[in-house]
């Protein structure tokens, strides 16, 4: 169990004193409102907007499942729910990698399925070689250059690559340049975070470091996921107002 004290049998569960329990709550909660809210806004958008929003509602119905999972993990156990972590990630990132290249398609830039494959093969080293160095299946710190490296090649396709070269065509919409640009900065500055936690996790193993590292890769979710696909839900809004998204 937690090592936190259990002043009364109604805390038992979450006590308000445990800060990492309390953002697992809010976050579960978070991402299952916001599941909600974007495959009810679906309906309000034209055609090719709707995978968007769809696929970006699977990416906050997953976390919201992981996540209640997590909660509970960590008010049992009070240790950090790493597998679960990345079994989420190893879902959901992927998903956010197919929004850059929806978002491209409804616009009719000119992207083939290439780019998407280079984003996924980033996420795949990404993510691989984080786990490998938390599980300590490898050494913590190659895992983490490694795993750096695999962001490092996403970064490079969405800033200079094919994704970025086609966001940048005449015939793509101001919202989908807005939005393609709002995307690659929480990629950029929101992905930040998680080495921030990565590098918690590493340099001090104590329930204190369990602790602040759980929080800090739960408010890095929280910011990146859904944020990520507000968006996308931006960009569909703005286009069917002005009716630049395509018909069927």
């Amino acid at each position: 169990m937690s090592s936190f004290t259990v002043d009364k049998p109604e805390k038992a569960f979450l006590n308000e004193h445990d800060f990492p329990a309390v953002s697992f709550w809010v976050i579960s909660i978070a991402m299952i409102a916001a599941t909600v809210f974007f495959y009810a806004e679906a309906a309000t958008v034209t055609s090719h907007w709707k995978t968007s929003l769809h696929v970006g509602g699977l990416v906050t119905l997953v976390a919201a499942v992981h996540y209640m999972y997590m909660r509970e993990y960590w008010v049992a156990v009070g240790k950090s729910p790493i597998v679960y972590r990345y079994i989420d990630w190893s879902i959901t990132v992927p998903l956010q990698m197919i929004e850059f290249n929806l978002i491209l398609k409804a616009a009719q830039a000119p992207i083939g399925a290439a780019a998407f494959w280079k984003l996924l093969v980033g996420t795949v080293a990404m993510l691989a070689f984080g786990y490998a160095g938390e599980s300590n299946t490898i050494n913590p710190w190659i895992g983490f250059a490694l795993g750096m490296a695999g962001w490092g090649f996403i970064l490079f396709e969405i800033f200079a690559g094919e994704s970025a070269q086609a966001s940048g065509a005449g015939n793509v919409s101001e919202a989908v340049k807005q939005a393609f640009n709002n995307m690659r900065i929480i990629v950029s500055l929101g992905w930040s975070i998680y080495p921030l936690g990565y590098f918690l996790g590493q340099i001090n193993h104590s329930e204190v470091a369990a602790g602040a590292l759980n929080v800090t890769y739960n408010i890095a979710d929280f910011v990146n996921k859904i944020a990520f696909v507000l968006a996308c839900w931006s960009c569909a809004k703005a286009d069917t107002a002005k009716g630049h998204a395509l018909l069927p």
